[in-house]
């Protein structure tokens, strides 16, 4: 099909959001402006999920992005779940004392979270008290376990990641009474996803990262150009360390089996994530749980088969690497995006993109001339120079779709080009999954004043 340019950006535009960070009389006190963040699908359903919330009971924001494999259900679950995890990790002894208290005794508890959502991010209703009652159980063992000592954000990241896994793990291995949430339980514990989460509080950015989605820095130079850092490695053949570490957890006998053609076992690509307990559990414990689990799993052809060379699990984990990195003022944004971005771009290419539509977007503002006469000539100029830099900017109001339309558009020539964005966009669901993969991304801006001010 040919689409027109409007229909195109119907497409690119259907799951963008955006939030901006609210002023205090007018201080913004948070290093945060704000984000964009947007979703474009090739799986139908999308595996990928994204979300974003800030801290209530302690200062910071949580943002993240979730890619999922062997169906959605642990990439969802995972989306809903883990800021609760972290934010109850960070939380102090009393505040926690406060929650369960609040519990016990019926009333209203403290909100934990406000959640920035687009209207597509879904909350499962069924299974809302099941994972409640999950969350319970770990802040009361937090509060059983109270050292009196604050809690490292580093480790309050590690804690929550490794926790909701083995909640996941556990709950699919109870199962539960109702058909509905059992099968839910085990669909979720049988699909998988990784998980790329900033936490950001004033200078200090916290990534934790299992599996292969990334983040990755955009610095400003001093001549204005752009740089990228990377905030995280991917989990995956590709990275050595990972490769070795994979080897030491397991006997010598195994080191040929371990990984092929790329994959774990020859089958998974990433190397940590959540769920998956095909590469976690026993075989006796797998055989156990699908053979008593509902009708719907057996038919399931992925619950049934067991890897080859599965002699030693686990393989896998859902440990996140943390990696800290102190804010300068030169440090503009932060992208978070799932593999579907990076396998179509370098990150110096989305470093520069996303710089010079951040900064044209500021040119987009009225034009103040104070108090001077201006000739309409000046005016002329003036305005003519400005719609030169920014032609290309202002069909999108959002920096994720910006950056998508250069993924799925551009040519040999680094430029967006609407004949190729009009292919890649109506290709069937059956061939799309050929062409790219689930693009999720989060462009995170932040306030150099009150970087450069702390």
């Amino acid at each position: 099909f040919y689409l027109t340019p409007p229909q195109v950006n119907s497409i690119l535009k259907a799951n963008e959001y955006s939030f901006k960070v609210p002023e205090f009389d007018g201080k913004n006190v948070s290093s945060v402006l704000g984000f964009d963040s947007n979703q474009l699908p090739a799986n139908a359903p999308i595996e990928d999920r994204r979300s974003a919330a800030t801290c209530l009971q302690t200062r910071g924001m949580l943002l993240g992005v979730f890619d999922g494999h062997a169906g959605c259900a642990c990439a969802q679950a995972v989306s809903e779940r883990l800021f609760y995890y972290i934010a109850v990790s960070l939380l102090p002894h009393e505040t926690l004392l406060e929650i369960e208290n609040a519990v016990e005794s019926g009333r209203a508890l403290l909100p934990i979270l406000q959640w920035h959502k687009h209207p597509n991010d879904y909350f499962s209703k069924e299974a809302s008290k099941l994972y409640f009652n999950s969350l319970r159980t770990y802040w009361q063992e937090l509060i059983d376990l109270n050292s009196g000592e604050t809690t490292d954000v580093k480790e309050a990241l590690i804690n929550a990641f490794k926790r909701l896994d083995n909640d996941i793990s556990l709950e699919a291995q109870v199962g539960d009474p109702n058909s509905f949430l059992n099968y839910l339980v085990l669909r979720v514990a049988f699909s998988g996803a990784t998980a790329c989460v900033a936490h950001v509080d004033g200078v200090d950015l916290h990534i934790a990262n299992t599996g292969d989605s990334r983040a990755m820095l955009g610095v400003q130079e001093e001549d204005g150009s752009w740089s990228a850092v990377n905030l995280s490695y991917d989990h995956n053949a590709q990275n050595e360390h990972e490769v070795e570490r994979v080897k030491m957890e397991h006997p010598k006998s195994e080191e040929k089996s371990l990984v092929k053609q790329d994959r774990l076992l020859g089958l998974l690509m990433p190397f940590r994530a959540f769920g998956d307990v095909k590469f976690k559990w026993s075989i006796e414990l797998q055989k156990r749980v699908v053979e008593s689990g509902p009708d719907q799993l057996n038919e399931n052809e992925y619950t049934k088969f067991i890897p080859p060379n599965y002699h030693t699990p686990p393989y896998l984990t859902a440990e996140p690497e943390v990696i800290h990195h102190k804010l300068r003022p030169q440090d503009k944004f932060l992208v978070l995006a799932t593999d579907g971005l990076w396998e179509t771009m370098h990150r110096q290419d989305v470093a520069r993109i996303v710089g010079e539509y951040l900064t044209s977007v500021h040119h987009q503002q009225p034009i103040a001339v104070g108090g001077y006469k201006v000739t309409l000539g000046q005016m002329h100029g003036l305005l003519t120079e400005r719609r030169a830099r920014i032609s290309s900017v202002f069909e999108d109001q959002n920096a994720a779709t910006h950056l998508i339309r250069h993924a799925v558009g551009n040519n040999e020539f680094g430029t967006v080009d609407h004949e190729q964005l009009s292919k890649m966009l109506s290709l069937p669901e059956e061939l799309a999954r050929m062409y790219r993969d689930d693009i999720t991304i989060i462009v995170v801006q932040f306030n150099s004043h009150v970087i450069g001010a702390y």
